[in-house]
């Protein structure tokens, strides 16, 4: 075992053998890691989680999160892995690394997760663009299995039919339910024979799709499948994030049941900020980071404390700025803030004190944080 700072977090990594290994596009892949007896526990992990995989690329170390496709029930890591460039890290990690090799492995973590529940009859919605499929599978795969009374809709885009990645396990999902199942495949840069399904997977597109597919309902001749949707799942780039989950709020969808996972940097708010802010100056703002005391004055409120803090060259973790992955969380010691839009901490951690700096505007003189609550 080996601990690591991560994003601001000290991560437990051990080391894995690869079990298997598959080609499943020009450019992605997929790997199964071998979980040891001994630490079958330590690699038990919720559908929609993630694991951090450390390699050599280059003569450099590099650390890149992966969403599991597999699901928990399946007692095995499963990872899907885009190539992103020739010369990039992703693709020495493709040509280097073979059956019986070992990698750095981190212990399963995120928060793109739903609370199972077996008895209820849902209706679950899952929005995914290329290899934002993988921890929407581990999630459909795992409701499939425990919710027999739950029902799924998958509205999957890519750039044309080459670059659709699990296919044949999709579609074997719907083949074995397809009573609780339907899934439609979208291509933005392939003709299809119905132009329903040539574009991206954006507003325009939802508002066909709530109209044209998930209009009349079986179970409930008086409403629409839409009107009984219960949560969304939104896995893909930051646009499509922003684009689908502000159209699905519009369209009824409380917040708090639209959940979304980001696969790159987006510095944008997904949610508009609707409310307004007394303007507060020169802001004092002290905060332990790493284990060192750090004192700074932001001239106002008028942006978010990690924003302004990154200007002023501090470097405070982070990896979205969006609110969804919780590398800048840290615990609020004085002052008050108003938190914005977020997809990671829970009521409970917000009661604690737990702030994203990256969603928190100041509403005090004085602020004091501590990123080393851990």
């Amino acid at each position: 075992m080996e601990e690591h700072i991560y994003k601001g977090k000290l991560i437990k990594f051990h080391r894995l053998k690869i079990a298997k290994k598959e080609n499943l596009t020009k450019n992605t892949f997929s790997l199964e890691l071998e979980i040891p007896e001994d630490l079958k526990g330590n690699f038990e992990f919720e559908a929609g989680q993630f694991v951090s995989v450390k390699f050599q690329s280059h003569g450099k170390e590099i650390i890149n999160d992966y969403s599991m496709t597999s699901a928990p029930y399946e007692k095995k890591i499963c990872l899907g892995i885009k190539v992103n460039s020739e010369n990039g890290a992703t693709s020495d990690l493709y040509e280097n690394y073979n059956i019986g090799d070992e990698l750095w492995i981190s212990e399963p973590s995120g928060r793109f997760t739903l609370v199972s529940k077996p008895s209820e009859f849902r209706t679950i919605i899952g929005f995914a663009a290329g290899i934002g499929i993988t921890p929407i599978l581990s999630h459909f795969k795992n409701i499939l299995h425990n919710e027999p009374r739950t029902r799924l809709f998958l509205f999957f885009g890519n750039k044309s039919s080459e670059d659709l990645i699990y296919r044949d396990a999709l579609d074997n999902l719907a083949r074995m339910h397809g009573d609780r199942l339907q899934i439609f495949y979208f291509y933005s840069q392939e003709k299809t024979a119905n132009s329903f399904f040539y574009g991206r997977l954006d507003e325009k597109k939802l508002t066909l799709i709530i109209n044209q597919i998930l209009h009349l309902d079986d179970t409930d001749e008086e409403s629409t499948i839409w009107d009984a949707v219960d949560d969304v799942l939104i896995c893909g780039k930051g646009e499509m994030i922003k684009a689908l989950a502000n159209a699905c709020y519009h369209h009824g969808i409380p917040k708090k049941n639209i959940h979304f996972e980001l696969f790159e940097e987006f510095n944008d708010d997904i949610y508009p900020i609707e409310k307004e802010f007394p303007l507060i100056t020169d802001v004092h703002i002290d905060f332990k980071m790493f284990g060192k005391e750090y004192q700074t004055q932001l001239e106002d409120n008028r942006e978010k404390i990690l924003q302004q803090l990154l200007l002023k060259g501090f470097p405070v973790p982070y990896s979205c700025k969006s609110g969804i992955c919780g590398s800048c969380e840290c615990s609020l010691e004085e002052g008050e803030v108003e938190l914005l839009e977020n997809e990671y901490l829970t009521e409970k951690e917000e009661a604690n004190g737990k702030i994203l700096a990256c969603m928190s505007i100041a509403k005090t003189k004085k602020i004091k944080l501590n990123f080393d609550f851990n």
